[in-house]
């Protein structure tokens, strides 16, 4: 979906999976259907080129330091980093980019529950974009203006890890998974 105009300016196009929240789990294990909001799609114009590289590494930095300003400007407490979420993360997110999994929530229960943490609550938030100079700060925009994206950002959780793949095609999938412990 990635066109050049006449103009060489790139149409991007960020696209956001819905908000996954669960209610809460007691000990690991849920019982509970999760809830799901509607996708939002954005397009908009901007300058990058297909084959523009991304440090991964830096970008999931660069979404948990967005979400943690974000969080503390409405009064909530900073989300902690966590090494288990963040694999989990990454795995999921380098699974849609490979084309393994489809851009989705599958296997949110499975990337949660084999995480060595006892929690009581999770949630998910998904994005996906090519095309942005600047890709996390795109998803995070997106899942700001998105109801259920918002509700994880601010959700009492207390954990996070932010996973963040690329492909050749320039594609940018990312994961953020929220986990609240007792």
């Amino acid at each position: 979906m990635f066109r050049q105009t006449a103009f060489g300016i790139a149409l991007s196009t960020l696209v956001l999976a819905s908000g996954l929240t669960t209610s809460p789990i007691p000990g690991h294990s849920s019982t509970n259907k999760p809830t799901h909001n509607q996708s939002v799609s954005i397009a908009a114009n901007q300058t990058a080129a297909p084959t523009t590289a991304f440090n991964t590494t830096a970008l999931e930095k660069s979404v948990f330091d967005k979400v943690n300003r974000y969080r503390v400007s409405v009064g909530l407490p900073k989300l902690s980093l966590n090494a288990s979420i963040t694999r989990q993360a990454r795995i999921h997110s380098q699974n849609m980019a490979s084309g393994k999994v489809p851009f989705s929530h599958q296997g949110f229960k499975q990337r949660v529950t084999v995480l060595p943490i006892i929690y009581s609550s999770a949630g998910e938030n998904l994005a996906f974009n090519q095309g942005y100079s600047d890709p996390a700060s795109q998803a995070i925009v997106g899942w700001l203006n998105s109801p259920g994206h918002l509700k994880n950002i601010q959700g009492k959780y207390n954990l996070t890890g932010i996973g963040v793949a690329t492909n050749q095609k320039g594609e940018v999938y990312l994961t953020q998974i929220f986990l609240r412990t007792n």
